[in-house]
Parts: C-alpha cells; sequence; structure tokens
C-alpha cells in the first residue's frame, strides 16, 4: 500500500509580510497592498509558498493592527477590499497561497460594524444582553479603596481592568484598554467569529494565523493571580486565562463550523505555554483543531521572568535541549511543527541567535538558515530575514521605540526608578541596552529595498526610521550578487524542497553536550541528511566517528562558505559560524 499523500502545507516555505513596514506604493509613508502586490514576484522567485498578512483589517492602530473595528474591510492605511482581490489574483496566479491574521480573542474598543459596537455596549444597561459580548464585572473594596476585580496585570502592564465611569463596573483587556477582551462563553460572539472566517474563506484566503488563540477561554471566577513581583500590586495571570477550561470546545466547534470545510492551512499562536501536553492537544489530527501552533519556549530562552525586553544569557545545550524535544515530539501521533525564528514580535534572529558584527554577519546569517532549513515543520520566514537584516543601532534613543510594549515597560521603570530615588532625573541607559537587543522594534523597521532615500520603501516620510545600513546592505544589492545572504536562502529553500528528509525526517541528536556545534540526523526511508552547525566564532574540529554509522555515500548539498566540492570525513573541521547538509541516498540536484 502507498503511503498517503503530504498534506500540502507541510511542506510549504510561509513568508509573513508586516505590511506597515513591507513597501508603500502611494508614498504616505505606510506599507500598502498595493505595494506587496508590487513584489509578488520577488516572493515567487524566493521560493515562498504562501504570503501571511499581519493584519490589515479596519483599525485604530492602539496596537499596529490587532485592535480592530471592523473584521470585513481594509484600513484605508493599506487600500480596499478590490486592493486585497488584486493581491489575491495576482498571489494564486503565481502558484502561491494567502493566509489571513485572525485577531479574536478582544476587538477595537471603537465602533465596528461586524461586533456590537464596543464604546455603546459601555453605556448600555448592566442587564443588556448585547453587554455581555465582553467580560464585565464589579470592582472590590479592599481598605476602603475600590480596585479593580483582580490583580491582573495586562501583557503590557498596568491592571488588566479598565473602570466604566457610566456602569461603574470595569472591563478585561489583556492587552491595553483598547483592546477589550470578547466573551467566548456567549455563543453569540463565538458565531459572529465563524462569520468572519467564511467571509474571508469564501472571498479566496487560504488560511488563518490565530492570535493568541490560547487564550480566548478564562478560568471561571477570574481569581486573584498569586503574588510573584513583590514590586506592584499586579501579577502576571497566565495560569488563570491561557489553555482555559473551554478553549479547546471552542476550537472544536471552530473547527467543525468552518475549518473542517475548506482545505486551509492553520497556526495557532500559543504564548505563556511551555508545557508540550497543552500544545499537543491543539494539534493533534485526532483532535480535529489546528494544523499546527507557534510555542515560544525556543523564543523565550533569552528572556528572563521579568521582561521579554530583558535578556538573559543562553547556552548551546539549552537551545539543543529545546529543538530536539520538539523535532522528536509524538511525530507517531502526528504532531506537527511550526519552524520560525523571528517574527513581528521578536528582535532580529542574526542579532539574538547569530553575530550581526560587520565581519560574521553574513555567514552566521547563512548558518541560521541552515538551522531553520533542516528542522521538520512548516518554515516560517518573516520580511527582511532573507537579507540578514539586524537590529537597529544602540545609538538609537527612546524616542524610536514606537511599539506598546517598549514604552509602556520603559514609562514602568522609569517611574518606579524615581519613586525609590526620589528624583525625576534617573538612569535608564541599561534598560535602553535591552532594548537594544530584544526590542519587538527591530522586527518593525521598514524594509530596505535598494540604496535610494529611505531604502526604497517609500518616496514620503516612513512611519517608522529606516535601519541606518540600508545603503550597502539592501534587496537589490543582494540579488545580483550569488554569495550574499538572499541569494544563500534561495538555494537553501530549494534545497529543502528537493530533499524530503529535510521536512519528514526523524531527528537524532549528535554531541549533544557540546556547546559549540549543533550536529543531528534525519531519516526517512533510505534518505539520511547530517546537519552540522558551529554556532559560535572560532574553528572547531568533531569527530563523528560511528555516530552516524560510516560516512560512506554522503554528499555534500549545502554550505554557507563557499565550498560546493566538501567531501564528508570523519573528523570534520567547521569554520567560523559554519553550517553543513550532506545527505545519502537523496535525489540529485
Amino acid at each position: 500500500m502507498s503511503t498517503p499523500p503530504h498534506p500540502w502545507w507541510k511542506s510549504a516555505t510561509v513568508y509573513q509580510i508586516y505590511p506597515a513596514s513591507f513597501l508603500d506604493a502611494n508614498g504616505d509613508g505606510t506599507g500598502d497592498l498595493a505595494g506587496i502586490t508590487a513584489k509578488l514576484d520577488y516572493l515567487k522567485d524566493l521560493g515562498v509558498d504562501v504570503i501571511w498578512l499581519s493584519p490589515i483589517y479596519r483599525s485604530p492602530l492602539a496596537d499596529m493592527g490587532y485592535d480592530i473595528s471592523d473584521y470585513e474591510d481594509i484600513d484605508s492605511r493599506y487600500g480596499t477590499l478590490e486592493d486585497w482581490d488584486r493581491l489575491l489574483e495576482g498571489v494564486h496566479a503565481r502558484g502561491m497561497k494567502l493566509m489571513m491574521d485572525l485577531v479574536v480573542n478582544h476587538t477595537s474598543d471603537e465602533a465596528s460594524p461586524l461586533m456590537i459596537t464596543f464604546y455603546l455596549s459601555k453605556c448600555l444597561l448592566k442587564n443588556d444582553s448585547k453587554r455581555d459580548w465582553y467580560i464585565w464585572r464589579p470592582g472590590k473594596v479592599v481598605d476602603g479603596e475600590e480596585l479593580p476585580p483582580n490583580n491582573w496585570k495586562s501583557v503590557f502592564q498596568g491592571s488588566a481592568w479598565e473602570r466604566d465611569p457610566a456602569t461603574g463596573e470595569y472591563y478585561l483587556h489583556l492587552y491595553v484598554s483598547k483592546q477589550p477582551d470578547l466573551n467566548w462563553d456567549n455563543p453569540v460572539v463565538r458565531s459572529a467569529v465563524w462569520d468572519v472566517m467564511r467571509f474571508w474563506v469564501l472571498r479566496g484566503c487560504d488560511g488563518f494565523r490565530m492570535d493568541v488563540i490560547n487564550i480566548i477561554s478564562k478560568t471561571d471566577g477570574l481569581p486573584d493571580a498569586p503574588l510573584v513581583d513583590h514590586t506592584q500590586y499586579y501579577q502576571p495571570a497566565s495560569m488563570y486565562f491561557a489553555n482555559g477550561p473551554r478553549v479547546h470546545q471552542y476550537i472544536k466547534q471552530m473547527h467543525d463550523e468552518v475549518l473542517s470545510r475548506h482545505d486551509l492551512i492553520t497556526v495557532g499562536e500559543t504564548p505563556f505555554t511551555h508545557e508540550a501536553s497543552e500544545l499537543a492537544a491543539y494539534v493533534l489530527p485526532e483532535n480535529r483543531e489546528l494544523n499546527m501552533v507557534f510555542h515560544f519556549e525556543l523564543m523565550d530562552i533569552d528572556s528572563p521572568p521579568e521582561s521579554p525586553l530583558l535578556r538573559k544569557t543562553w547556552t548551546l545545550t539549552e537551545l539543543k535541549a529545546i529543538v530536539g524535544r520538539w523535532q522528536r515530539f509524538m511525530r507517531d501521533d502526528g504532531f506537527w511543527n511550526a519552524v520560525f525564528i523571528e517574527n513581528h514580535d521578536h528582535a532580529r534572529s542574526v542579532s539574538r541567535f547569530g553575530n550581526d558584527s560587520t565581519q560574521w554577519r553574513a555567514i552566521s546569517a547563512k548558518m541560521l538558515a541552515i538551522f531553520e532549513i533542516t528542522q521538520t515543520g512548516t518554515l516560517y520566514v518573516y520580511q527582511g530575514q532573507e537579507l540578514g537584516l539586524k537590529n537597529f543601532p544602540r545609538t538609537w534613543g527612546i524616542e524610536e521605540y514606537n511599539d506598546v510594549a517598549s514604552q509602556n515597560y520603559w514609562n514602568l521603570i522609569k517611574e518606579q526608578r524615581q519613586k525609590a530615588q526620589g528624583k525625576e532625573d534617573v538612569e535608564m541607559s541599561d534598560l535602553l541596552d535591552s532594548f537594544a537587543q530584544k526590542a519587538r522594534d527591530h522586527a518593525r523597521t521598514p524594509m530596505q529595498w535598494n540604496a535610494s532615500a529611505h531604502g526604497g520603501f517609500t518616496t514620503g516620510t516612513p512611519w517608522m526610521r529606516v535601519n541606518d545600513d540600508y545603503p550597502e546592505w539592501n534587496a537589490d544589492q543582494q540579488i545580483s550578487d550569488e554569495t550574499s545572504v538572499h541569494a544563500f536562502w534561495k538555494r537553501a529553500l530549494k534545497t529543502r524542497k528537493v530533499h524530503d528528509v529535510l521536512i519528514y525526517g526523524d531527528f537524532v541528536m549528535l554531541l549533544e553536550a557540546h556547546e559549540q556545534v549543533f550536529a543531528y540526523i534525519r531519516n526517512y526511508g533510505s534518505a539520511s541528511a547530517l546537519v552540522l552547525l558551529n554556532f559560535k566564532e572560532g574553528k572547531v574540529e568533531v569527530d563523528l566517528g560511528k555516530a552516524i554509522g560510516g560516512i560512506a555515500g554522503y554528499a555534500f548539498v549545502l554550505g554557507n562558505y563557499e565550498n560546493e566540492g566538501i567531501e564528508l570525513e570523519a573528523k570534520v573541521t567547521l569554520r567560523d559560524y559554519e553550517g553543513q547538509v550532506y545527505v545519502r541516498e537523496a535525489l540529485s540536484n
């Protein structure tokens, strides 16, 4: 009996576009749909199969479009529904697919024709059924002082509750106050979400990335969070809102009502969760929920508990343990990974996991490309990653950090220090050091297309400053250079496509305790692949010995140095940040 074919989305390369920063076609300083349409040939040539758009719906932009006021229209900054239709037509004409961002844990607090308008619901009577689209609770009185219903901290600092003066009650917002959480326990809300999904699928959308989908069900009673941060009243409360009591019931209903009726790609964002069994429940095929999830154990490796905007050191053995665990996790049961090391919520990967110095930037960016394309799972590439874009310089001041997470955390720490020190002028350079390494803003600088003003992103004034290195580090320069990061990504994606072992093979770790080299073998059918990655500056020799069952038959297929004729030996010397891939009994290029 022949093996059934794999679903198309398993071998896909998904390219995430942050529309505001991709390409501005009309000169107003903000990227738009017409700009994306103009670059479809660039994406197709790179090797992209699916384009994922971060939110482009109508929005006041309190959180860069993740606060949606109309789910069935395009924000005028980006264009119109007709522009979206033209984009879709161009995507499909080139054999690619288009994926939308579904943001349904919360909405904007401004008017929405789709949902009951939030600003009106604040003024409705407390017993009005329409008010139940959101989560309302009375405050509590402690020592004569009125406080919010519980001590939950917003992800973006401060209380997760906002008081409505008209009714005296509070509404829940796990993110900014202009993003009220929907009440998913209300069946009318769930029905409205299904309608949104049907609207876009019927219009031609090929799938959804689901924003923070694991927090749509909160713990009954909304209890106080335990005290872990003694510097403030409000406490992290993810144990009471992530992976809640009815989350799987609701996603199964989503699957039955919408997803099962179409051939879609689905990926759920699942923050606040490292427990494998919790994440498996969203993905295992027998559960009939989602194709895969974005989990953040790897992306949290350099974040201390206090904040993802701060940095802690990490070791290669820690990274290897995380990757190895997920590459092997419940393979026989159908668990499927989403492979990524960069997105709109994280700093640039070459600055975090590689070396963005002039000498090693390109080499280490290519090594990280090998790291990604040789893992099992659907592959995700973030805009600019294919160019090796890096974090903007430490010399930029706090005024260049536009993200609400950066601004709110800066203000919180500044106020704490002012209060503790009893003066206005407090030292903040250490926090700016951390932001220069970890802030989300680094992923949101405009794309660097060429050496013209603002990197060719816009003919106007860009909504966010373009990184200073655009004159010498841009797409035009790299497309014409066969040794560039861009050219390497093209080769790497082609290599992945022609060697199924890199997509579907098992995962056998080698040299597990080695703190400089990440080495592993992939096996699939009669094919095997050997991957060798030097994660540090400095040459290193590794003795493969008998670990790989002999070196005979392995052919070199990909490397980030110009060494196409290399032959595998039992003892291998890897140069600084060198990556090598060998395949045995596989298709020839």
